[in-house]
């Protein structure tokens, strides 16, 4: 059984503070990352910035905002758009919901507000897919509201350097860090100070091999003092990994492919992917393709089997046939793409 750890009020002292408010943003603006994110105060392009890193690398996410900027320079531009562009141009980072919620929450911004986007956290926390980190966020950084925020980042620095033991995903210990987290702002300039902090998390306090010797805040490191550095932060039990097996069909007539599209609601809705082996509709021949994907915690082997349609096979309008050139154009998940990619590839 684990060990449970209780979550008492953290004091902050003189010293800590002082190094949270001087020696932190000291760092941060000799050693942040140029991102595209932080030449601007467009609470849009701060917002997309946030969806988007949500889950994801900075360097994934890169290529992805430029993209999306292109196409949705302006909310009213990303309100107009159908569900498929947008999905289209989502395509790779995963997560689905945030597009869709980004979408919606567009709409309504143009709809009910005229345009106008919220300038403080507990307003934007009224739109679809805005959780408390978001809105901090982007009202700390757009606005300069000061208002605090807890991401992964966030918890791994402030449980190691206050040396929390408890599981920082618990709700009274998240609790906690987000008090704490409220308490070290300084009266001004809230936005850099969230940066920095999660800038820290991601330049120095990383999950595995710590850069603790030229940590800022290595004078104040209760857990480098104590030696628990490497224990640090608590996150539970990982959940066990589930090893899952999809076949899907290859189905091809003359220069086209068919693929189906997922239904309405749900994993990755309204996508268009290779159907499944299904021997009710086809006959099902041999494995011309594999691959090996991740999503959390399952390990899917994805397998791929050359079939044709059976005589009592019928389609509707959730099927179509695709060329190679109307693949480009549509929303369809990355192990799939991936597949089509490599199978066509081997064909030729």
């Amino acid at each position: 059984m684990a060990t449970r750890f209780h979550t008492p009020a953290v004091r902050v002292n003189t010293g800590v503070r002082r190094a949270f408010q001087r020696d932190l943003p000291r760092w941060y603006r000799r050693h942040h990352r140029q991102l595209p994110w932080r030449t601007t105060r467009d609470p849009y392009r701060i917002w997309v910035s946030e969806i988007m890193l949500q889950q994801t690398r900075v360097e994934t996410v890169r290529p992805y905002y430029a993209r999306w900027l292109r196409a949705f320079p302006t909310i009213q531009a990303l309100a107009r758009a159908t569900d498929d562009r947008v999905l289209k141009l989502w395509e790779g980072l995963g997560y689905y919901s945030r597009a869709r919620n980004l979408h919606r929450a567009a709409q309504i911004v143009v709809r009910e507000r005229n345009g106008q986007l919220p300038d403080t956290a507990e307003d934007w926390r009224t739109l679809p897919g805005i959780g408390r980190y978001t809105a901090g966020a982007v009202a700390s950084i757009a606005f300069g509201e000061r208002v605090p925020l807890v991401d992964g980042n966030v918890a791994r620095v402030l449980a190691r350097i206050f040396a929390i033991r408890a599981n920082v995903k618990s709700p009274r210990t998240l609790q906690s860090l987000w008090k704490l987290s409220e308490n070290l702002l300084p009266e001004t300039d809230s936005g850099n100070f969230n940066q920095a902090l999660m800038e820290l998390g991601a330049l120095v306090c990383t999950p595995a091999a710590p850069h603790c010797d030229t940590c800022p805040m290595r004078r104040v490191c209760a857990a480098r003092a104590r030696g628990l550095v490497g224990q640090l932060p608590n996150r539970g039990e990982k959940p066990r990994t589930v090893h899952l097996v999809a076949k899907a069909a290859f189905v091809k007539s003359g220069n086209r492919i068919l693929l189906k599209r997922r239904p309405r609601q749900g994993l990755l809705a309204n996508f268009w992917e290779l159907p499944p082996a299904d021997a009710r509709r086809f006959r099902v021949g041999h494995r011309i393709h594999e691959l090996r994907h991740t999503i959390t915690h399952r390990r899917i082997a994805f397998q791929v089997y050359e079939c044709v349609p059976t005589v009592s096979f019928r389609s509707n309008g959730r099927w179509r046939w695709a060329t190679p050139a109307q693949l480009k154009a549509l929303a369809i998940p990355a192990a799939h793409r991936r597949a089509i990619e490599s199978v066509l590839s081997a064909k030729k």
